[in-house]
């Protein structure tokens, strides 16, 4: 960037012509701390944001990385999270050695009439791994996921028979330890947690720095 080098140059040199004596002195420290301070918003401005899940729940937050290259069903939980559509609903399946299921609650009519189907966006190399973030469905031949539900599977082998079968759209790169927790508190017959755990969905801006903090390593293109 040419006015950062400029800048950069200015301070390097960091002398000024004075006026009277025609001879160099230094720059005020207050004019140097400026200047200084410039370059670092200049430098962090120029980092990207992603728009990352984030879960809020009484055991803890989850964070959830959004893959674009599942452009519907990622721009639906953002519409759905921005509008504080999931704020009224809870965590209502949870099974120990499978997945931590939120959002709209399976019925028995299925979601034949909902507003929120979305066709399935299959990804070969998205898989049901330790961590993986999903749309539910019902038993529909077309396997259109119900926009409104979702879980994460806790099988730490991962559960190959779902792929290709239910859409990946994201992957927890923090917060599995609060799923971890959820899938063991105490259930009814159902495997609804007796206790609601509620939620609280949003979608903040994290840098690639701070997501792959994590461990998490974001795919080339943000796939």
């Amino acid at each position: 960037m040419k006015t950062k080098s400029s800048l950069v140059t200015f301070l390097s040199t960091c002398f000024i012509l004075s006026e009277s004596s025609k001879q160099y002195r230094p720059v005020k420290r207050v004019t140097f701390i400026a200047l200084s301070i410039l370059i670092l918003n200049s430098c962090s401005a120029s980092s990207p944001l992603f728009q990352v899940g984030q879960i809020r729940t009484a055991l803890g937050d989850i964070l959830i990385f959004l893959y674009q290259d599942v452009p519907q069903h990622r721009s639906n939980f953002i519409e759905l999270a921005e509008a504080g559509y999931w704020d009224d609903y809870t965590f209502n399946r949870v099974i120990e050695g499978f997945v931590a299921q939120g959002g709209c609650p399976d019925t028995p009519e299925g979601f034949a009439y909902s507003i929120h189907l979305l066709e399935p966006e299959f990804r070969d190399h998205l898989k049901h791994v330790y961590g993986a973030f999903a749309a539910g469905r019902d038993n529909n031949p077309r396997k259109l996921s119900a926009g409104c539900q979702f879980y994460v599977v806790q099988d730490r082998e991962g559960i190959p028979r779902l792929d290709n079968n239910y859409t990946i759209y994201g992957q927890v790169f923090q917060g599995m330890d609060v799923i971890e927790s959820i899938v063991r508190v105490v259930t009814d017959s159902a495997d609804a947690p007796l206790e609601d755990i509620e939620l609280d969905v949003n979608v903040i801006g994290m840098t690639r720095a701070a997501i792959e903090a994590n461990g998490f390593e974001i795919p080339v293109d943000g796939r």
